[in-house]
């Protein structure tokens, strides 16, 4: 078996949530893979992501260059490409980043590439028997990926539950100077952070997102009068932003913001990867959908078959009665 590694992300000195998630996808292809993550940056920040990660891994390769300090997936891909072993197999979330890196670097790598894998159902010799989602997640396509010279396989977040780890004593070892010089044709000019709503839906520990499934704006305050019940906070999916029923800084997903609750009820949504994007932490998630055959059903905790208009009145009210609270 090809050695495994993983392209790690970190904003500042924290690792995101997905490395974890790698880890158990590394293990679905090798239960004994000792998988090797990469991390690129610069400065303390990328000594102290690195650090973080050593109670977890055996060893964790360290790549630096000042120019390497914004993650520009140009110079990224030409780092990995000078580091990365032959014929490796090389993990990377499915998000903005991962998306822009990956298919140049398997070019780059002359090996295969499959992205947006939700499931990995083994080996067999040179092939790794992978699982993607097509039509918005309404058919799974079973992928057989040759790793006979090395594969760039890209892992939607959330698909992988994060598994238990033996405590070690993992090794840093330094590869910048693997790289020489990096060059890219586009630069980083600046970050521009969106306006604060009234609501910071990233502090709550429980939220009630609404999806297409609300049907109108009248409908939203179902979901508000549920959310006052639980003590939670309302957030959404894309489509009820962009029919303007709430505004931008409500919105879950890759387009969106990144919450981390411990309870997520998703009511009327379908479970696209660009919205559960933007769920990190695992946290207990229950759907609510009419739809038995939606793919938010796949990752829920607890799934719903029902008609959010009528479950989501009869809940609150079931909230109020176990919490004292007379019904509006």
């Amino acid at each position: 078996m090809a050695r495994i590694f993983a392209c790690i992300v970190h904003k500042r000195d924290v690792v995101d949530d997905s490395a974890a998630e790698l880890l158990a996808a590394a293990r679905k292809i090798d239960a004994n893979a000792s998988l090797t993550p990469i991390l690129v940056g610069w400065g303390a920040d990328l000594d102290a992501a690195c650090s973080s990660l050593r109670s977890f891994y055996g060893e964790i390769w360290r790549v630096a260059d000042e120019a390497l300090a914004y993650p520009n997936a140009e110079l990224v891909r030409q780092a990995l490409t000078s580091v990365l072993p032959p014929h490796s197999i090389l993990l990377v979330p499915h998000d903005h980043f991962g998306i822009d890196l990956s298919p140049g670097l398997s070019i780059k790598l002359n090996s295969a590439f499959v992205s947006d894998v939700v499931a990995i159902d083994g080996v067999e010799g040179n092939f790794i028997m992978l699982v993607r989602q097509e039509f918005g997640g309404q058919v799974s396509a079973h992928v057989r990926c040759d790793i006979s010279a090395g594969a760039v396989i890209s892992i939607r977040p959330g698909a992988f539950k994060p598994e238990p780890s033996a405590p070690t004593a993992g090794l840093v070892v330094d590869k910048s100077s693997a790289i020489g010089a990096v060059v890219a044709r586009r630069r980083y000019l600046e970050t521009i952070v969106a306006e604060a709503g009234d609501v910071d839906i990233t502090k709550h520990s429980v939220l009630v997102s609404v999806g297409r499934g609300i049907q109108e704006k009248d409908n939203i305050s179902l979901a508000e009068e549920l959310a006052e019940a639980l003590g939670a906070a309302v957030s959404c999916s894309r489509p009820v932003v962009d029919a303007k029923w709430l505004e931008k800084s409500r919105q879950v997903g890759s387009s969106g913001k990144t919450v981390k609750p411990k309870v997520y009820l998703a009511c009327g949504i379908s479970g696209a990867f660009q919205h559960l994007a933007g769920i990190k932490g695992n946290p207990f998630l229950i759907a609510i959908n009419k739809n038995p055959k939606a793919p938010i059903f796949q990752v829920a905790d607890v799934g719903i078959v029902d008609d959010i208009l009528e479950f989501l009145p009869e809940l609150t009210n079931k909230v109020r009665e176990m919490r004292g609270v007379a019904a509006k």
